[in-house]
């Protein structure tokens, strides 16, 4: 039935599938950014403190009754450290993208998006109309004021942005806070990737540049990333994350997100805020590795080599599993040219850190 699409996937050299990798090879692949996927100590910790509820499940929408203690427990403390007002707990960062997205403008309002952001706020913007939605280059301030002073609506705007970005592992920049007080915007920042890897606390990018919450700011975070779990978390006004409560589809006619998985990213959380001096050291070796061996400056762990050859990125993927890593081969659509993507995991021991990116240089020479 589809075998003319898969045929036409696989000559392009964007054929997918799901392996089972060798648990020996050392993982530079994934976004378990600090390791905590493996933390055991973590891992019993959420355990007991689900064990002492009465239920482990979720059982329902968390509308109905599928609201528990350790979420609001872990919501509590998600606004305590990051100085939100409110926050409500999501089954995923995908579905917090489609739930702030498509609630979150109105009739009359208009979305400035960048170009990069995450597949499912893309996504998201399909259920708007064509008019409420304007699309700005990469991290591009200058763009996204010029199309914020030409916008004619009359509604609230509202730009949304990532705080790193998945692929390039760049940084949004200052301005763009800045242009959305100047105009009075709301500003979404998805910080999937930036929670618990940069700022001076690991929050994030409002952490790092040292950005007190406003009532316009709202924040998206994972857990699937470095709180090494699932879901995801909103952080924004109580107005906002009453109406989001009451409006997002995904939140109301989902079942509650999973208990174990909530407590588990409590249990990262209380974690990261307990030991970060030693991670954010860590971090900072890592970091200083790649500067040296691949003369790549960076403030997030995500290390992307542009290859731009489909066949070619898989190859040098394979050749790095002989030699006992594993990296991510990255396509299209996924990205516009073919990438090595290398995650700088803190649980990856110096020497083998060192040893990768050499074999990555030599490769990329070649």
């Amino acid at each position: 039935m589809y075998l003319k699409e898969l045929s036409s996937i696989k000559k392009s050299n964007r054929f997918r599938t799901r392996d089972l990798h060798d648990t020996n090879l050392i993982d530079l692949a994934s976004n378990d950014y600090l390791g905590l996927s493996a933390n055991k100590k973590i891992f019993e910790n959420a355990y007991n403190r689900v064990l002492k509820e009465k239920y482990h499940g979720p059982k329902a929408s968390m509308l109905v009754n599928g609201y528990s203690t350790i979420h609001k427990i872990f919501e509590d403390r998600l606004c305590e450290v990051n100085n939100f007002e409110a926050a409500i707990t999501v089954g995923s960062g995908f579905l917090a993208n489609i739930s702030m997205i498509e609630a979150l403008i109105r009739k009359n309002d208009t979305l400035f998006i960048d170009e990069e952001y995450h597949a499912s706020g893309i996504l998201a913007t399909k259920l708007l109309k064509s008019e409420q939605v304007i699309i700005f280059n990469h991290n591009d301030f200058k763009d996204l004021e010029e199309k914020l002073n030409n916008n004619c609506r009359k509604g609230r705007n509202i730009i949304a942005i990532e705080g790193v970005y998945s692929m390039g592992g760049d940084l949004a920049p200052i301005e763009i806070f800045k242009i959305a007080e100047k105009t009075n915007s709301l500003l979404i920042v998805d910080e999937a990737h930036s929670s618990g890897v940069i700022g001076e606390n690991l929050l994030g990018i409002f952490d790092l540049y040292k950005i007190t919450p406003t009532i316009n700011h709202i924040k998206m975070g994972t857990l699937g990333k470095a709180y090494g779990s699932y879901g995801a978390y909103i952080l924004a006004s109580k107005e906002i994350i009453d109406f989001l409560t009451n409006r997002a589809k995904p939140i109301i006619y989902s079942t509650a997100p999973s208990l174990f998985d909530t407590a588990l990213g409590l249990e990262s959380l209380n974690f990261i805020q307990e030991n970060k001096e030693d991670l954010k050291k860590r971090i900072e070796e890592n970091l200083k590795v790649i500067d040296e061996v691949l003369n790549i400056k960076s403030q997030s762990l995500i290390i992307p080599i542009k290859i731009g050859d489909n066949k070619k990125v898989k190859d040098i993927q394979t050749i790095l599993k002989e030699n006992g890593f594993l990296v991510g081969a990255i396509r299209q659509p996924t990205v516009k040219e073919a990438i090595i993507r290398l995650i700088a995991k803190i649980d990856v021991d110096l020497e083998n850190l060192n040893n990768v990116c050499k074999i990555l240089k030599e490769l990329n020479k070649c």
